[in-house]
């Protein structure tokens, strides 16, 4: 790490309405604290914008002030977006229009939680390795397929950098922060968040069924897998049986012991999962998320979602907090 005085580099938070309170406080501390190293120097500084330049509310009701409305930057600022529930009626035009007219200039632009939908609505990750949240990740490999979505807990590609926001917010300051400066600051920084074990950018952003302790089991981890992997296009347990080398009554005993329900009915619950995100997240049909998450009818599906979360999937979609638009 450097010694010598050098300008602070400049970050720009742009706060949607409904953010993550979490994620944007978690990467907001992990540059307060480099400020706070007993080098004495200012190694980051940063300013709050939203849309109008009016308080910016979390989608827990907290509310942020900000320092001004949308305006014109300098190409040695960072921009990062932070965003959260609601985040299709966040990206207005204004918004989508601003992002793309700065970003020309060529700086790095990053994204919290669900922030990466609305860098696609502008047009700037097309083709590019990005993460989000996990609860939006099936929404958006669904509305955009040109983009590269990863299960990492942050994503960094070029100029581009995405994270999942929540705690990984810090994971992924942390290693911009071993970029800018090196490894002894940002040791420094994770210390003082007694946050003792930083991530990779690698890690899953879940601790899914099969990694855990009492699941290590390679043929049912196997057989999760082929199930997460068949969710359009499901397969009878049978035929999974017969993929990994056991019988029927072999895989049965084997969810028995260490989920404790059937294969077919946690399969079924994967399924039902993925059509509840796409309910919420996007503006599909109920009929193309019937299709996508693999019910042969409508009759069945309806029927299997409202024995699952006590409500139908028209209702589900029609109540949605999640505007999934164009940009307004």
């Amino acid at each position: 790490m450097t010694t010598q005085v050098i300008a602070p580099k400049r970050y720009v938070f742009v706060l949607i309405p409904g953010y993550s309170q979490l994620g944007f406080s978690c990467a907001l501390e992990a540059l307060s604290l480099a400020n706070r190293h007993p080098s004495g120097q200012q190694f980051y500084s940063w300013r709050l914008l939203s849309e109008t330049g009016a308080p910016a509310p979390a989608y827990n009701g907290v509310t942020v002030s900000v320092d001004g409305p949308l305006s014109e930057l300098d190409r040695n600022e960072t921009i990062i977006l932070c965003a959260g529930e609601d985040v299709g009626r966040g990206s207005t035009k204004a918004m989508l229009n601003w992002l793309r007219r700065e970003t020309r200039k060529g700086m790095d632009i990053g994204a919290l939680s669900s922030a990466t939908y609305t860098l696609a609505l502008a047009g700037l990750i097309g083709g590019k390795r990005v993460t989000t949240h996990w609860e939006y990740k099936s929404a958006l490999s669904e509305v955009l397929p040109d983009v590269i979505m990863e299960d990492s807990i942050f994503s960094v590609d070029g100029k581009i950098f995405t994270s999942a926001g929540g705690a990984a917010s810090m994971d992924m300051m942390l290693d911009r922060i071993k970029g800018d400066y090196g490894v002894d600051l940002a040791t420094w920084v994770a210390d003082q968040m007694v946050y003792t074990d930083p991530r990779l950018h690698s890690h899953s952003q879940r601790k899914v069924l099969q990694s855990r302790p009492e699941v290590r089991n390679s043929k049912l981890s196997l057989a999760m897998q082929i199930m997460e992997n068949n969710i359009e296009d499901p397969l009878s347990p049978d035929e999974i049986a017969e993929v990994i080398a056991l019988s029927t009554r072999q895989l049965e005993r084997l969810f028995a012991k260490y989920v404790g329900v059937s294969p077919k009915r946690f399969y079924m619950q994967r399924r039902l999962d993925k059509a509840r995100n796409l309910l919420r997240q996007t503006e599909f049909s109920v009929t193309d998320v019937c299709v996508a998450c693999g019910f042969k009818s409508l009759s069945h599906f309806s029927k299997s979602y409202r024995s699952a979360y006590g409500i139908s999937p028209g209702l589900e979609a029609s109540g949605s907090k999640l505007l999934w638009r164009d940009g307004g």
